[in-house]
């Protein structure tokens, strides 16, 4: 399987999930994620996915700034409906790297370990989601914003010669490659950017 290189310069995140210990899964319940992991899940890498991955490391990171994230251990809010654009592709994610699932996640090992009912939606907010820590209490919003970091001027019309059949194989790659940079300049490029990846604790 051959990704395109910027993938490994992504940061890699890496939690600590309780029911993986208990269940001999991993090694201490250590687990490490890259951004390949959630293309894998995805099936396929876009803003969309790129920027739920790295802004939901931003909100695990600061969530627990003394030690792994507890994967498993937060629920995660989130401002629109599921069904709204791409908040489902963006909870998918989040549940990869937090743990926290919908009605279907895990129901848990006698009352311990549950994930499912982590997720909440259309929750009145002041940014796209909310990280909350179930042990503490502390919480951050979250949101990614990328309007300052357009795509290629070429796209437009290159998107719509491939979906119509137009594009001949030379277009197609092209179409491809400026796709996966306006990617890579979200993540690598903008990747600690404050103004594209908001994180803002709560007040205690």
């Amino acid at each position: 399987m051959q990704f395109p290189d910027f993938y490994r310069a992504v940061p890699r995140l890496k939690v600590r999930d309780a029911l993986a210990a208990f269940l001999g899964a991993a090694e201490d319940g250590v687990i490490e994620y890259g951004y390949e992991d959630a293309v894998k899940l995805a099936g396929h890498s876009c803003p969309t996915v790129g920027s739920a991955y790295l802004l939901t490391c931003h909100a695990l990171t600061a969530l627990y700034p003394d030690g792994l994230p507890e994967r498993g251990g937060v629920r995660v809010e989130f401002r629109n409906r599921f069904e709204d654009g791409v908040t489902g592709v963006i909870a998918s994610v989040v549940t990869l790297l937090s743990g926290a699932a919908q009605d279907g996640g895990f129901k848990g090992l006698a009352g311990r370990h549950v994930r499912r009912g982590l997720q909440q939606f259309a929750v009145d907010l002041p940014l796209a989601l909310r990280f909350t820590r179930l042990d503490t209490g502390a919480a951050v919003d979250a949101e990614a914003d990328l309007s300052t970091i357009p795509a290629d001027p070429a796209m437009p019309s290159l998107m719509a010669r491939c979906l119509t059949g137009e594009a001949d194989a030379d277009e197609q790659r092209q179409f491809g490659a400026l796709w996966q940079d306006r990617v890579r300049r979200i993540l690598l490029d903008h990747g600690d950017d404050p103004e594209v990846f908001r994180i803002r604790p709560l007040s205690a």
